[in-house]
């Protein structure tokens, strides 16, 4: 949101530098993501650190407000005028200018009245309005087709206010100061179009701070400082609005307020130039004086307003007095919206509607067949309350999102609809001319209960840990707008009628507490010891296993990601091969009543799809890609109202195996012995005994190069090389993609804290090796289940090293080669003990797996 600095000083007076002032607010939570200077100047403050700004800082002696009171010809050049400006100096200055927008006054004598610009003179610095790229000049005297010429009127461009250079700046009014003084010719420009702009970034409980009131209240709050809120005062002196129109509301539930007033004689035409450059410093283009007062108001106070052609109205309502009523949509019914959509709507929006059929989406936009036109004289202006949660509703639906809905979607208070109708039928008659109809028609039939809290003294220093007495925290609540009311060591508090945000009991404490550290400044907090009760303690064994768990595979080179818990059916749908069985679990999906997408409307049954769709989006920057994802799925259970939820641990692997280096030009790919190699890691780093690895055909993983890891017997997840037309369907190329899904909570059921450990040996070991030739069918882990059995306790350590096929072993065999490694703590061990147990191994083969030495 774009808050000008200029304006904020309508209601609070600023001594502050910007920069320091940004840095208050972001400190107290409305951050200032960024500042934008237009012609001033930007200070240096200490302990505040905004980027340096290149801005252009126009010079006070020589950028200056002209009055341009004549338009001569040029006498050598059709396209081109003399512009005699008068800016303070002893004569007038005749500047030569192709601006297109003097040619109307073109030798017609003196100016009936004089029009406003910016006047550079001689050596002034400026942009280069003829420039396609950014470049500054420095003004200087130059005949142009024959005429002398040193100074210049300036564009938008010039100035550096915007891209703008069809024409010269031009002001039909004298500019004014903000107490209303006009600004003679000769002042600095600086002082009358130079501005700061903050780009102030707000998040959805601070909905009381999107307006320029409402910033400028939070400032006063901040540095304790008088507020001047708007005028509300209306001058009505047309007939009664009783008897023009009439107001019903179906569901106060809805619509809690809603508020009308009409504005007779008027004409539409364009709004005052001080209005329209405030609009267009917050973003916003102007329209005409009736539109734009809404607007105006909007991003002043915060409070969205309507305004209707009341002729339409009462057309539309065959020339009786028309009746507005708020009510939801009826079932097919349609509305062409202001943006020229025509849309379809659910029972669950909410409109503004007449006895003919809808007029509005009510808080989000107006509709098309009464809109405000150039020949509207007689406007019926809205403002209203919604419901904050059916307005996102109706936004997400609709997929229309508006400046008025952004306020209404966060809350803003009823209070607020009255004010904002004064506020805007005054501005709409001193623009436009016209007679306001006395009285205001306002249905009020469901106003918001102001909770009043009690928050002790002493639950403010124990939760916050900063002595206050209830005087001091009256005064501080005080500058926040509550009404406040100190009892002893109580101090009551009751919110301001423009906080929607302040809860009560427990939750309303927590909040007063937030305001006295924001506003006292959370600067102003002590560093102090805990000094209360610790809470109960809880077994938090499982947590610190999770934790173990992640701290063990980001030891082993991965990165964790977290992915959206949203996908879609089509989405987890790529994790089966075309013809194949389905790879996810045989229960529904949760899908989500309101989804924000339309690829976010369910929770996801498998968490491999937010893994490969992150490996997709970081080929484009990583050729090596390793990482894991912790969390849950979720399962629907038929006949419960909640999910089973089970933790689900997920690993990927794809790309080259290290980095190219001068010594490893071409490395190769990951394989499923180095995500086979992550996993026993991790079963390590828990400390989990009786984990075996047997072959598994899985849908969605390639054939013969898939594993089930079973601990203890059971299996507790998958991995493997997925199959080449699932890493396809994901758009990730050629290289092998390893993944892995376990089952984390049973994987951390059979973690435990105590594990057994051994010292460090003492005693050298004795290195043997045996091959073993067996059928091809026999698995080396029950060949190494054999050796270990055999070899009791003298065997510490049994690692297969190679596997031969081919001469002189014979066809349907292989031959399986382990390094055995023999140790014991208390002495040497002989060649003869270790022959004896080499031995017995070669016998326990040949009886169990009906293997034979090799050799």
């Amino acid at each position: 949101m774009r808050i000008p600095l200029s304006w904020l000083r309508e209601f609070v007076d600023i001594t502050v530098p910007a920069e320091a002032l940004a840095e208050k607010l972001t400190a107290a939570g409305l951050e200032v993501g960024a500042i934008e200077y237009l012609g001033l100047p930007q200070t240096a403050v200490e302990g505040v650190r905004f980027p340096k700004s290149d801005h252009l800082v126009w010079d006070r002696e020589k950028l200056l407000l002209g009055a341009i009171v004549e338009v001569l010809p040029h006498p050598n050049a059709d396209r081109l005028v003399l512009a005699m400006v008068d800016y303070g100096g002893d004569e007038l200055e005749q500047c030569v200018t192709g601006a297109p927008n003097l040619f109307d006054y073109k030798g017609i004598g003196l100016l009936p009245e004089p029009k406003w610009t910016v006047f550079a003179k001689e050596g002034a610095e400026v942009w280069d309005g003829h420039s396609d790229e950014p470049k500054r000049m420095i003004l200087k005297e130059k005949p142009l087709r024959g005429i002398p010429n040193r100074s210049m009127v300036c564009s938008e461009k010039e100035l550096g206010l915007s891209d703008s250079h069809e024409g010269i700046i031009l002001m039909h009014d004298q500019p004014r100061a903000a107490d209303g003084t006009p600004f003679a010719p000769g002042t600095p420009a600086a002082d009358v179009l130079g501005d700061i702009v903050f780009d102030i970034e707000l998040t959805p409980n601070l909905a009381r701070a999107l307006s320029v009131v409402g910033v400028a209240r939070e400032i006063a709050s901040l540095y304790d400082l008088p507020l001047r809120p708007p005028s509300n005062s209306v001058v009505q002196e047309g007939p009664s609005i009783e008897g023009a129109v009439t107001l019903s509301i179906d569901e106060p539930e809805l619509n809690p307020r809603f508020t009308l007033t009409l504005l007779r004689g008027t004409k539409v035409g364009p709004s005052p130039e001080w209005m329209q450059r405030r609009l267009l410093l917050v973003g916003q283009r102007p329209s005409n004086n009736i539109v734009d007062v809404t607007n105006y108001v909007m991003f002043e106070m915060g409070q969205p307003l309507h305004a209707f052609d009341y002729d339409k109205l009462a057309a539309r309502a065959n020339g009786k007095a028309p009746h507005i009523l708020t009510r939801r949509a009826k079932a097919g019914e349609t509305l062409l919206t202001l943006d020229g959509q025509t849309r379809a709507l659910d029972e669950q929006t909410v409109l503004v509607c007449d006895d003919a059929g809808a007029l509005s989406l009510g808080g989000i936009m107006g509709g098309g067949e009464t809109e405000i036109d150039d020949d509207t004289t007689n406007v019926l202006l809205e403002a209203a309350a919604w419901n904050f949660i059916n307005i996102r509703r109706t936004m997400s639906a609709q997929k229309l999102h508006s400046e008025a809905s952004s306020r209404f979607s966060k809350g803003v208070h009823p209070a607020q609809a009255i004010l904002g109708n004064q506020r805007g039928i005054e501005l709409m008659r001193q623009s436009g001319g016209g007679a306001i109809a006395q009285g205001v028609i306002d249905l009020y039939p469901l106003p918001p209960e102001a909770p009043a809290i009690d928050l002790p003294v002493s639950e403010i220093e124990r939760i916050l840990g900063m002595p206050m007495t209830a005087e001091h925290a009256a005064g501080l609540l005080k500058r926040g707008g509550f009404t406040v009311e100190a009892r002893g060591d109580v101090v009551r508090a009751t919110p301001p009628d423009w906080r929607l945000d302040i809860g009560a009991g427990v939750i309303g404490r927590a909040d007063l507490m937030e305001e006295l550290a924001r506003i006292a400044g959370y600067e102003t907090i002590p560093t102090t010891l805990m000094n209360d009760a610790m809470p109960p303690q809880f077994d938090k064994s499982d947590f610190l296993r999770e934790e173990l768990a992640r701290d063990t595979l980001a030891a082993l080179g991965l990165r964790e990601i977290i992915s959206y818990r949203f996908t879609s059916p089509a989405r987890e749908a790529l994790l089966t091969p075309p013809g194949a069985e389905s790879a996810l679990p045989d229960a529904g999906y949760v899908e989500l009543a309101n989804p924000i997408a339309p690829e976010k409307s369910v929770l996801r049954k498998s968490i491999l799809t937010g893994l490969l769709e992150a490996t997709r989006a970081n080929a484009r920057y990583q050729t090596q890609q390793e990482m894991f994802e912790i969390g849950p799925v979720y399962l629907a259970c038929a006949g419960q109202p909640l999910p089973d939820e089970p933790r689900r641990l997920g690993v990927l692997l794809t790309g080259q195996r290290e980095t190219e280096t001068w010594q490893a030009s071409a490395p190769a790919a990951f394989d499923f012995f180095d995500l086979k190699g992550v996993i026993e890691g991790l079963l390590d780093g828990l400390h989990l005994r009786g984990a075996s690895v047997r072959q598994a055909q899985v849908s969605g993983y390639h054939p013969g190069r898939c594993a089930e890891l079973v601990l203890n017997g059971a299996v507790v997840g998958v991995f493997g090389e997925l199959h080449p037309q699932v890493a396809a369907a994901f758009d990730l190329g050629a290289a092998p993609v390893l993944a892995a899904d376990l089952d984390l909570d049973a994987l951390l059921a059979q973690a435990s804290d105590l594990y057994p450990v051994e010292a460090l040996p003492t005693m050298p070991p004795v290195l043997q090796d045996i091959a073993l030739v067996v059928d091809e069918a026999k698995t080396h882990a029950e060949v190494e289940a054999v050796i270990r059995k055999a070899g009791g306790s003298l065997l510490k350590g049994v690692r297969l090293f190679d596997i031969y096929r081919g001469d002189p072993v014979p066809a349907g065999k292989k031959s399986l080669a382990f390094s055995l490694t023999y140790q014991t703590d208390d002495r040497t061990l002989t060649d003869k003990e270790v022959a004896k147990v080499q031995e017995r191994i070669v016998r326990l083969s040949e009886r169990e797996l009906g293997a034979a030495l090799r050799g």
